[in-house]
């Protein structure tokens, strides 16, 4: 019952071409840089991430964008990456644009069993009526649109069929696990990453910390090791990257601007 892994390479040793995966994080917060990295190294292409956004430009989901190992992205958020855009915008990568909840629910559904949902988000959008570009051609013209959504009155309010997602693999990151798989997240770490383990065939994590069975409180666990196929120990210091530094300067009182100190 021993779930440690010895290396990221051993953990995503297993994904081959054309998979789905599915990639915790919300942006580099709870991202898996170490596991993206090696599989990154494992070659393997013709992708499918599933995740939440990409992050920005120097990220590890950006560096599988960057040597073209991804064919297709679901999502719920471009943003400010323009390896990302650029691509999509090309033609070179097929995207499927999706309400953030809705992401977060397509992956809980999947992760239970249920088929499809309805929700009332995107009612009277894009969402709902298609027409949100999927694919672009090289000289920049939309190739393919995303399908109408059936739409069916709920409690007297008109709700979106929405399909669930499954993946193949899951890559996630969590603060500390025991040997037997079980996971807890640190802070807002615990997003996409317990939805994103649920939802696949296989997840693997990558933890700060493993400690023995047992450790870890019951109610502390924040996802059972059922869902958890792998964990990786990370060792030596961990890069972690602020997505976007802010500075702000504290506010000066009216007394010491006339003072003169200011």
């Amino acid at each position: 019952m021993n779930k440690v892994l010895d290396t990221p390479e051993t953990a995503v040793a297993a994904v081959t071409d054309g998979q789905t995966i599915a990639v915790g994080g919300f942006g580099l917060c709870g991202m898996p840089a170490a596991l993206l990295e090696a599989l990154l190294d494992s070659g393997a292409t013709d992708l499918h991430i599933i995740t939440n956004n990409c992050g920005p430009a120097n990220s590890a989901v950006t560096a599988l964008l960057r040597a073209r190992r991804v064919a297709r992205v679901t999502a719920s958020y471009i943003g400010d990456n323009p390896v990302f855009l650029t691509q999509y915008l090309q033609g070179s990568l097929r995207v499927d644009l999706v309400p953030q909840g809705t992401l977060a629910e397509k992956l809980r559904a999947g992760g239970a069993g249920i088929p499809a949902f309805y929700t009332p988000t995107g009612v009277g959008t894009a969402v709902a009526n298609g027409g949100i570009p999927v694919r672009y051609t090289r000289e920049g013209d939309v190739a393919e649109y995303s399908a109408a959504r059936q739409v069916a009155t709920v409690d007297g309010r008109p709700c979106l069929l929405e399909h669930s997602l499954t993946a193949d693999i899951a890559l996630i990151r969590a603060e500390i696990a025991d040997t037997l798989g079980n996971l807890r997240f640190h802070a807002s770490a615990r997003n996409f990453n317990p939805l994103c383990a649920m939802a696949a065939r296989v997840a693997v994590a990558e933890v700060v910390h493993v400690v023995d069975a047992g450790l870890i409180a019951a109610d502390d666990i924040h996802l059972p090791g059922v869902f958890v196929s792998g964990v990786v120990e990370l060792k030596g210091e961990m890069h972690k990257p602020i997505e976007r530094l802010r500075t702000v300067c504290p506010p000066v009182s009216r007394a010491v601007v006339k003072s003169g100190v200011a």
